[in-house]
């Protein structure tokens, strides 16, 4: 079985790129969130794996909905993706339970390997 990814980013260009480049490494991306509130509803009604979170959307900051997935899903992967790289960030991200974090601009092959790895802490065998 693949594994889930949700991908939430308000920036469409960023969402699409991220679907691609997991979709075309085997991953099934079961949904696209453009801010917090669809981010929680998504992540309650597709049970993802693995979410990547941006630190800034609309209605919310990226840490909020990540606290927000803790409660309901402890168990997710969640890899933070942002601009924003600021050393408190990163640690407060990393603190509320982010697996990881990727500072913007990323390539491929850093987001498959962070990706591939958070997946691989999770014990599953799915592949």
């Amino acid at each position: 079985m693949k594994n889930r990814i949700l991908i939430v980013d308000d920036s469409f260009y960023m969402r699409t790129m991220l679907k691609n480049m997991l979709t075309d490494a085997g991953y099934e991306v079961v949904g696209e969130a453009a801010n917090g509130q669809q981010a929680l509803e998504m992540a309650s009604d597709t049970k993802p794996d693995l979410i990547t979170l941006d630190v800034i959307l609309p209605d919310n900051t990226g840490l909020d909905v990540l606290k927000g997935i803790r409660q309901e899903q402890p168990e997710v992967k969640v890899v933070m993706c942002s601009a924003v790289g600021q050393e408190v960030i990163v640690n407060e991200a990393l603190e509320s339970g982010a697996t990881a974090y990727i500072v913007k601009p990323f390539s491929e092959e850093k987001v498959l390997e962070i990706v591939g790895s958070a997946l691989q802490e999770a014990g599953s065998d799915q592949a």
